[in-house]
């Protein structure tokens, strides 16, 4: 088997066993992305010297036996662009930060770099994380390695994108309303949303700061789970940081007997591709083969999670990318006579249409005289939808839905989201609003050979649930390797 194909786990272990250097490990996999990166344009920056050089260090550590704790020491990790590292730029995809260089490590760089990952480059994104398909990127659009001439989703596009082409075993991405595992389903991958809390945020560029949340996304539930478990963990430079304990292989048990699972009824009422509704309604009848209990409820909340979340984090991304001023950092644009003039010219420039549009819709929902219509009414409806979460719980383990309700759409289609009123937004920003854990697993293809996910949203810091549940299920549907003329 192929270095690059190989799960991030076993390839690990066979570091470890002396079997393959890391050395071999990062050639190889620059090999793989200077062969498929123009096609693809997943990376924003290659990493190549960095990581060379981080080779020598590990395989030093390994051998000495300091690693013996790391799951997945030697493998490489794809970073997206909006988490700060240390002397390589982080731009998040905008022009604004195109050649900033933070002077300091994130705090997951930190614990990537301490289990002994590869860190081989940093990932495209949406600008600001502020998008569904990636292409809002200053960069240019990231394609899916399924079908080049469809969207790999977004914000975390290119993390998804790097991972599904074998152009990294594993990647970090981060959610705010669906941002992992939205490009997780259109990939056919899996992608982990944290709960709020469990994954410092220090480092983290800030889109909005109640929902952001860094995960991982592999191409197994396994590679995924031991990711997690290098990340998290309470950090005293985030304050909304919780000590949370978490090993994946505790988590790794494949037997849902006696699971209950709720299925919000709202959900399989949408309009969705009949290949997903099929395909999930499949899926639940094997989970109840496999002794789980599964049943539908009512979950009227749900209907107002876009508005909600739209309000509240276009309020706060208004009060985050203020910093941006051609001031302190990032572009200073030319040609002003005074401080008012510089902001105005450097914001024109730096910023895309999608960030300057949310910028404005973040100024108008707090403004004077809209700030309780809007903004605290939004706050409101919010803890409404956390107690349905709650009540929900009471009585299931864990909450079961599509991710989407379709598949990755064309990159030449100008809105990839869903149309009407219930959107696939819908389905994933209830999770960010109520600060709940939830993955994306794969399910299956549609008639087109394009991959979709399932959606399993756990009780706060239920993750061992959720990779319980997806772990079984994995082992009924295993990860299939996308086939394409690029492949």
């Amino acid at each position: 088997q192929e270095i690059t194909s190989m799960p991030a786990l076993e390839l690990a272990r066979r570091i470890k066993d002396k079997e393959i250097s890391v050395t071999e490990v990062v050639k190889a996999q620059l090999d793989i992305i200077y062969k498929k990166e123009p096609a693809y344009n997943s990376y924003i920056t290659v990493t190549e010297k960095e990581a060379l050089s981080q080779a020598k260090e590990v395989q030093k550590r390994i051998d000495e036996g300091e690693l013996n704790h790391s799951p997945l020491a030697g493998v490489t990790v794809a970073i997206k662009d909006n988490i700060c590292t240390k002397g390589i730029r982080t731009t998040c995809a905008s022009k604004i930060l195109a050649d900033y260089i933070p002077a300091y490590d994130a705090t997951v760089i930190e614990k990537l770099k301490d289990a002994g990952l590869i860190l081989i480059g940093k990932t495209n994104m949406d600008e600001f994380a502020m998008g569904d398909s990636t292409r809002t990127s200053y960069f240019g659009e990231t394609k899916n390695p399924w079908n080049i001439k469809h969207t790999p989703g977004g914000s975390s596009g290119g993390s998804a994108a790097a991972v599904a082409a074998e152009e990294a075993h594993v990647s970090l991405g981060s959610d705010t309303g669906g941002s992992i595992r939205q490009p997780a389903s259109y990939c056919g991958l899996v992608g982990l949303k944290p709960t709020y809390g469990t994954v410092s945020r220090y480092g983290l560029v800030a889109f909005a700061s109640s929902l952001d949340q860094i995960g991982p996304i592999g191409r197994n539930v396994p590679d995924c789970a031991a990711l997690y478990e290098v990340i998290s963990g309470y950090d005293p430079k985030d304050s909304t940081s919780v000590n949370s304990a978490f090993s994946h292989s505790q988590a790794l048990l494949d037997d849902v007997r006696g699971m209950k699972i709720g299925v919000p009824r709202p959900f399989l009422e949408a309009d969705m591709d009949e290949d997903i509704r099929r395909r999930f309604h499949e899926a639940l009848k094997t989970f109840e083969n496999m002794g789980a209990f599964v049943e539908l409820f009512d979950f009227e909340e749900v209907k107002y999670c876009v508005q909600v979340y739209q309000v509240i984090s276009c309020a706060e991304a208004f009060s985050n990318l203020s910093r941006y001023d051609g001031v302190k950092y990032g572009l200073r644009a030319g040609g002003y006579d005074n401080l008012e003039e510089l902001y105005k010219k450097t914001r024109s420039e730096g910023f895309g249409y999608e960030v300057k549009r949310r910028i404005m819709l973040g100024a108008f929902v707090l403004s004077r005289g809209n700030y309780d219509a809007y903004y605290i009414k939004a706050g409101k409806i919010r803890r409404l939808i956390s107690e349905a979460y709650r009540k929900a719980f009471e009585r299931y383990d864990i909450i079961m839905s599509p991710v989407t309700l379709r598949t990755a759409p064309p990159l030449s289609e100008k809105k990839s989201s869903s149309p009407g009123k219930f959107s696939s937004l819908t389905l994933n920003s209830s999770v960010n609003l109520a600060g709940l854990p939830a993955a994306s697993i794969p399910c299956g293809r549609d008639k087109k050979g394009m991959p979709f996910g399932l959606q399993l949203v756990g009780k706060w810091f239920g993750e061992k649930d959720i990779i319980r549940a997806a772990y079984a299920f994995e082992r009924t549907m295993p990860y299939e390797r996308p086939e394409g003329e690029l492949m």
